[in-house]
């Protein structure tokens, strides 16, 4: 006993003396950045406007970027891998995306203060791909997005909790990590469940049937660590939520770039084969090429709350909810968003990326396997993790990440981070990467290899 415990400790001191020099070598390496960061936190707290994008001993400012290329302040390049969190895909100098700004802003203008034939377009565009949605409206964001979602949920059911998930993100208001209600509104109005836990859901739904107005999950955790929901365990909140008078509201902010209709066309129940049909989906991050947008739709007896004519053109209606947004239908986002989904993500382009995504994933897992190193994800969306807890049943929920702040897993996270870095990738600190059009399967080897020699210099720490 006192042996293993010796050896996990020169492990745990191993681990932090590499780290240390590994954020030396980054200060010194990047001085410009250093200097930036000094001068950003006159003006703004810690010189940060965003939360992720801050990295200890301070993040890299980035000067421009072109394709699915990073330059920073200091003058080194970098193959993005972040994609702005999903949002990115178009890369950063797509000339379809350049075009349309440009004839957008000559042509058209901005801000008109009125409706636009392209926002109709636009929304049966979107409405094509996913056929679940079959009204829906525009805001600013996917956390708006899910906020007007629940609206109309707690409007039409006249309830007021929510069913989430502990590791879930619907937003910056709408953060539930570990199962706690953070940078919440409404805290008390939460009930936080185990992710792809089916029973446990089953009777959480069922316990909560009269105070509960909705269910909201996302099929992929994005934020969470990119863990996929089984089909058994989203078919089981679709199946359960009717059952019980619920609204079930599917946050596809990040996985309707995963399928050209959606998570939900993918994922098929393991009782009948059917595709999932939510009541409503919440989209956002990339669908405009990246303007700010937030989409949320789904039936259209539910949308009617939202429908702004007089009560008399809607017999029946019983609910009327306001959504008000200046920039709603910014003739940006809705020119770029349809000619982005019109000539650059097709169904085809689509599911070429996803299927790449798929052969890195399985390249990485096999660079990692035996290690405590390990991948999550689907299609062009994934992440990489650092955890004892690997074992036949695989990652299923959040809890399974769980490591020390201070431990070698933790430290190991980021002693891969400041090694990526430095080799010219660019990438999350948490370990999430996605995939940019463009990227070819010989940028993402030379990925590859970065991580094959990574394992190889750390074995000794990743077993």
């Amino acid at each position: 006993m006192a042996a293993s415990a010796n050896a996990s400790r020169c492990t745990l001191e191993k681990a932090q003396e590499l780290l240390s020099c590994a954020e030396k070598t980054f200060i010194e390496q990047n001085p410009n950045s250093k200097a930036q960061h000094k001068l950003a936190s006159e003006v703004l707290p810690g010189g940060n406007t965003r939360s992720v994008l801050h990295t200890n001993p301070f993040p890299i400012c980035m000067e421009r970027g072109e394709g699915n290329r990073l330059v920073d302040v200091d003058g080194h390049e970098y193959l993005d891998l972040v994609a702005e969190m999903t949002a990115g895909l178009y890369g950063h100098t797509n000339p379809i995306i350049r075009d349309t700004i440009v004839s957008t802003v000559t042509k058209i203008g901005l801000n008109l203060g009125a409706t636009t034939t392209t926002e109709s377009r636009f929304a049966e565009a979107i409405r094509q791909r996913i056929p679940s949605i079959e009204q829906l409206r525009f805001c600013n964001s996917g956390t708006e997005a899910n906020l007007h979602a629940l609206s109309i949920a707690r409007g039409v059911t006249g309830k007021s909790k929510v069913i989430v998930f502990n590791g879930g993100y619907h937003g910056g208001v709408l953060t539930f990590p570990h199962g706690v209600a953070e940078n919440n509104v409404d805290k008390e109005d939460w009930i936080v469940g185990k992710y792809n836990d089916v029973e446990g859901t089953r009777k959480l739904i069922s316990e909560n049937r009269d105070i509960a107005a909705a269910v909201l999950v996302e099929g992929m955790q994005g934020a969470g660590g990119c863990i996929p929901g089984t089909a058994e365990f989203l078919h089981t909140i679709q199946n359960e939520a009717r059952a019980n008078g619920m609204v079930f509201i599917l946050d596809e902010v990040i996985t309707s770039r995963l399928a050209p209709g959606g998570l939900q066309s993918v994922v098929r129940s393991p009782y009948d084969g059917a595709a999932l049909k939510p009541d409503m989906t919440t989209l956002g991050k990339w669908i405009a090429g990246g303007m700010t947008i937030g989409a949320f739709g789904g039936r259209k007896d539910l949308l009617a709350a939202y429908d702004p004519r007089p009560a008399s053109d809607k017999p029946g209606k019983k609910v009327q909810i306001s959504h008000s947004g200046t920039f709603n239908n910014n003739t940006l986002a809705m020119n770029v968003g349809l000619a982005a989904l019109e000539h650059i993500y097709t169904p085809e382009t689509c599911i070429e990326l996803n299927n790449m995504g798929d052969w890195l994933r399985r390249l990485l897992q096999e660079r990692c396997r035996g290690t405590k190193m390990t991948v999550t994800g689907l299609g062009a969306v994934c992440n990489i993790h650092f955890t004892s807890h690997i074992d036949k049943a695989g990652i299923a929920s959040v809890d399974d990440l769980v490591t020390e702040s201070n431990g070698v897993e933790s430290i190991l996270k980021d002693l891969f981070w400041y090694y990526a870095v430095r080799k010219g990738y660019w990438m999350t600190r948490r370990g999430m990467l996605s995939l940019i059009l463009g990227t070819s399967k010989a940028d993402l080897q030379g990925f590859l290899d970065v991580v094959e020699a990574f394992v190889q210099e750390h074995r000794d720490l990743l077993t």
